[in-house]
């Protein structure tokens, strides 16, 4: 079974940067200020994930469509001097197999402002691609194909989460299919990109999900991972964990990567979503965050009530933390249960403001009764 997304045709994509913000901590409601509309067409369409500064103040992105190709954009976002903001392109993806298409993830940059991300899909084996954008003295941006996914019979296939970098240069993500249960299932990897001499970046897959009914180490991990202070990974998957017969799929994870002193890393699931009982939720779509004291946050898809208002699976989503404890377990706190009316499907990563509050953004801020067909599967 494929995942749970909206496809890109969806109406539900909106054609703006913000759809619902929302403040987590004192459940305040705050305003929202559209600072740009992308459009349609060649200024690109549907953006999925989130933005980056960089020193100057400019502002990065994606779009999964539009563009001179329809493949989907880079873009930056400049102020002007007199208020609003100047959209540039940095690169067009193209339906080819020489470049990557649809963009879902978002940037990271490096200490020398190149960009960096991955594609969806398209590439030269059609699993996408990762890509590193190069400012270029006349005010372009040259692009390079780091790696194209889907060649590897154990590697990954078709990266939706955002790039991470350790202090060594290495990048880090996930793919949602591939991995070691390719041939069976699609449970997907976490992965590494290592750089080579010659310029060239090694794939190495530091773990394959199962993907199959009766596996709980979960499935489909759509978001980022993160690092902590001893180079542990975290990350979600938005199925599998221990509740199928609530999800059919499992509704599920929140994981720990932690590499082995031999090599290898060695997967530990620290919650496993029910879906609806007790308000918990199903289905995360985005990565986690940390806090100072050590405290992983953040949002499911669904879940949290069972409100038939939002899709045509139950619960609008809801924003959770979960606490290490002395004995190992980590204890799950809903922080935040959507009901339509506030939001409902968050799939970005939440960010903390320097007095501890969260911010988000949802997919939908009004009622939404959405057909299945209207879902790729």
């Amino acid at each position: 079974m494929r995942p749970k997304r909206i496809s890109i045709g969806s109406p539900a994509i909106l054609a703006s940067l913000m759809v619902t913000l929302f403040l987590t901590s004192a459940w305040a409601t705050v305003p929202d200020r559209v600072i740009y509309n992308l459009g349609k067409g060649a200024n690109g369409g549907g953006p999925m994930a989130g933005l980056i500064f960089d020193a100057s103040g400019n502002l990065y992105g994606t779009t999964v469509t539009g563009g001179d190709s329809g493949g989907g954009t880079v873009f930056e976002l400049t102020p002007n001097a007199g208020g609003g903001w100047a959209e540039k392109r940095l690169h067009n993806f193209s339906y080819n197999q020489s470049d990557g298409c649809n963009p879902y993830a978002g940037l990271v940059r490096d200490a020398s402002g190149n960009l960096y991300g991955t594609t969806g899909s398209c590439g030269a084996y059609g699993g996408g691609i990762a890509f590193e954008l190069t400012p270029v003295a006349d005010g372009s941006w040259s692009e390079k194909v780091l790696h194209n996914f889907g060649n590897n019979p154990n590697g990954g296939s078709l990266s939706w989460g955002s790039l991470i970098f350790d202090n060594l240069g290495n990048l880090y993500g996930t793919t949602v299919e591939g991995g070691t249960y390719a041939g069976e299932s699609y449970g997907g990897t976490v992965f590494e990109l290592t750089p080579n001499p010659d310029g060239s970046w090694t794939e190495t897959v530091l773990y394959s999900f199962c993907g199959q009914l009766g596996c709980t180490d979960g499935s489909y991990p759509f978001g980022a991972v993160v690092f902590d202070a001893s180079g542990n990974l975290y990350g979600t998957t938005s199925d599998g964990g221990d509740s199928y017969r609530k999800c059919v799929y499992g509704c599920g994870t929140v994981f720990e990567l932690t590499p082995s002193a031999g090599g290898g890393w060695k997967e530990k699931v620290l919650h496993s979503f029910t879906g609806f009982d007790g308000g918990d939720g199903a289905n995360p779509s985005a990565g986690l965050i940390f806090d100072a004291s050590g405290n992983l946050y953040g949002t499911t898809y669904s879940g949290g009530s069972t409100d038939f208002e939002c899709s045509y699976t139950l619960g609008c989503g809801m924003v959770f933390q979960l606490k290490p404890r002395a004995d190992g377990i980590w204890s799950e706190k809903v922080l935040h249960k959507f009901n339509h009316r506030d939001g409902a499907g968050p799939e970005s990563a939440l960010v903390f403001d320097t007095s501890g509050n969260l911010y988000g953004t949802t997919e939908c801020g009004r009622v939404v009764r959405e057909m299945p067909e209207q879902r790729s599967l």
